[in-house]
């Protein structure tokens, strides 16, 4: 996976590409991070997102607590319908904000 990331006066943007899975959670859990630290929102583009697994789900649902704890929004974005399935199925649909 591929994190590209930007700032603009809204937000840090983590632009995701590829596949979010147990070996790559680990470089998004460090990119989430320090972004929720250095920004008050955090928003992740989903649009190369192509699969997220168990690993990913969990990296997203620790972003969104400590975001939550901080006072901070995280907003995923532009996420594929296959993706999408796979929240709604998971009830992370109510856990997570969508943009």
């Amino acid at each position: 996976m591929e994190i590209k990331k930007t700032t603009n006066t809204e937000a840090m943007v983590l632009e995701l590409t590829g596949r979010l899975d147990t070996v790559t959670s680990p470089g998004l859990q460090t990119a989430l991070s320090e972004a929720i630290q250095s920004s008050d929102a955090v928003v992740l583009h989903f649009t190369g997102i192509e699969y997220v697994s168990s690993a990913g789900l969990r990296v997203l649902l620790q972003g969104q607590k400590i975001a939550q704890g901080a006072g901070k929004n995280m907003n995923l974005k532009n996420v594929s319908p296959e993706v999408m399935e796979v929240f709604d199925v998971t009830g992370f649909t109510g856990i997570l904000t969508f943009i």
